[in-house]
C-alpha cells in the first residue's frame, strides 16, 4: 500500500468531517452566548443589590454576619455595619449576600392571636379529650390493654 492509496482513502472521510466541523462550531458559539448571558444576569443582580444598599437596611454577609447598615462608602467599597448596639464593623461591599426584607408583624394579626381569657386555651383539649369516662374507667381500660399485651 502506497502513500497515495492511503491519502485517497482518507478523502471521503474528510468531506463528511466538514459537517462535523460546522456542528462543533455552532455548539461552541452557543456555549459562548450562554456564558455572556449569565455574565449579564450576574452583573444586573449585583447592580440591583448595590442600588438597594443604603443606610438603615438590614443585611447578611457571605460569612453569616447579620447587621444594620450605618454608612456606605462607595469610593472605597466599604460598609459600616452595626451588629449589636454600639458595635460597628467595617466590611467590603461585595461581601453582602442578602438584603433582608423587613418582617414587621401587623398589629391586627397580633391582637387576633392573643386570647382574651383562658377558656380559649382549654377548648381544644375538651374537644379532643372528651371521651365521657371517669378516671376509674380510664384506669381499668388501660390495665386491660396492658394485660392483652402480655
Amino acid at each position: 500500500m502506497t502513500l497515495s492509496n492511503v491519502l485517497a482513502a482518507d478523502q471521503p472521510a474528510a468531506a463528511g468531517g466538514g459537517i462535523m466541523n460546522y456542528v462543533l462550531f455552532a455548539l461552541f458559539a452557543v456555549l459562548i452566548l450562554m456564558m455572556i448571558r449569565k455574565s449579564r444576569k450576574t452583573k444586573a443582580a449585583a447592580q440591583e443589590k448595590q442600588s438597594k444598599l443604603a443606610p438603615g437596611v438590614d443585611i447578611m454577609t457571605n460569612f453569616g454576619l447579620f447587621g444594620h447598615v450605618v454608612d456606605v462608602d462607595s469610593e472605597s467599597n466599604k460598609i459600616k455595619l452595626e451588629i449589636s448596639p454600639g458595635v460597628i464593623v467595617e466590611v467590603h461591599s461585595q461581601t453582602v449576600a442578602k438584603i433582608m426584607e423587613p418582617s414587621v408583624p401587623l398589629m391586627d394579626d397580633m391582637e387576633s392571636s392573643i386570647p382574651d381569657d383562658a377558656s380559649s386555651l382549654t377548648s381544644e383539649v375538651e374537644k379532643n379529650g372528651a371521651t365521657g369516662e371517669t378516671s376509674e374507667e380510664t384506669l381499668a381500660r388501660l390495665n386491660k390493654d396492658t394485660n392483652k399485651d402480655k
